[in-house]
């Protein structure tokens, strides 16, 4: 099997080397912390007085974390390894970065490792006086049932989550308030992906999983997590229909309700492609007659060079 071609220099200094650079790129916009390499902090959000936003995972999916810190959303983002969450030490450091004296709110995706860790952020943290909440984002309907919501994960829906909560806070609301605009965010969030190929480490520049040609993966998580089907490549509608009408089935929206969507690339999924799913997107949302109030479309939540995306 062959490596996969990457512009690196070591594939374990990836990460360091991509945060160097993003600070390098964006002075005016972003900032590491003196003796915090893993924490990134925004330039105009954090003030006296306001709910302090931390968000926070592993690396690989940018612009998720790291794009999304900057006044209207996070504060600051403590980053981990590829795949792999943050220690507790960068969400201590990015809390204590950004904390303007009214809390701070943890919110990253449900997933084991950073449950763990900020759990353990949280308490150093609290220790320190800093009031801290939590809340966890599980948009990923494929990923559990919906009477296990609470299991599910989180993934390109994020997005939405992370720009309300940021919002709440920058418009100076308490913390029990961004808290519960968060949480239903959230709970009004619902992604669905397919994956058509593996994305490759830095490390190993190898698949992650084999996904055998001319076969996709309904339900694919992030980082390679099962799905819920695997079957023969079908056109771009059926994909979306397929997508469209679980998420439908859980949203239980009405005739003239409004909605956001996102058509998020993996990383390897070119726009054409996307622009041919969002296209079906449309004609499902007017055949139910749904307003789109906001409409993405491209790498929001990447997973490295994985091919192709997510529909929220």
């Amino acid at each position: 099997m062959s490596l996969a071609q990457k512009l690196i220099n070591d594939g374990n200094a990836a990460v360091d080397e991509m945060l160097a650079g993003i600070i390098a790129a964006h002075p005016d916009h972003l900032f590491r912390p003196e003796g915090a390499p893993r924490t990134v902090v925004a330039r105009n959000g954090p003030r006296e007085g306001k709910v302090a936003l931390v968000i926070g995972g592993g690396s690989g999916h940018e612009p998720t974390f790291l794009g999304f810190v900057g006044k209207g959303l996070a504060d600051a983002a403590a980053i981990g390894n590829v795949f792999a969450s943050p220690p507790p030490q960068p969400a201590v450091d990015a809390a204590m970065a950004v904390n303007g004296g009214a809390g701070v709110l943890f919110l990253y995706g449900n997933y084991a490792g950073d449950v763990m860790n900020f759990d353990m952020a949280s308490e150093l943290l609290e220790m320190e006086g800093v009031e801290v909440r939590t809340v966890l984002t599980t948009d990923d309907i494929a990923s559990a049932p919906v009477s296990e919501r609470e299991k599910r994960r989180g993934v390109a829906g994020n997005v939405f989550v992370f720009k309300a909560a940021g919002a709440a806070a920058d418009m100076m609301m308490a913390l029990g308030e961004v808290e519960r605009i968060a949480r239903h965010a959230n709970d009004r969030t619902f992604t669905m992906g397919v994956a058509l190929s593996s994305c490759s480490l830095p490390q190993t520049r190898r698949p992650s999983f084999e996904l055998p040609a001319g076969e996709m993966e309904i339900g694919m998580g992030i980082h390679g997590e099962p799905g819920v089907r695997r079957g023969p490549l079908r056109t771009a509608n059926e994909v979306v229909d397929e997508i469209m009408d679980a998420i439908f089935k859980e949203m239980g929206a009405k005739p003239g309700d409004r909605v956001a969507v996102l058509v998020n690339s993996l990383g390897a999924t070119p726009l054409m492609e996307l622009y041919i799913l969002y296209a079906r997107v449309a004609e499902r949302l007017t055949s139910a007659n749904l307003t789109v109030h906001r409409t993405l479309v491209g790498p929001y939540c990447t997973s490295l060079d994985m091919e192709i995306g997510r529909a929220s």
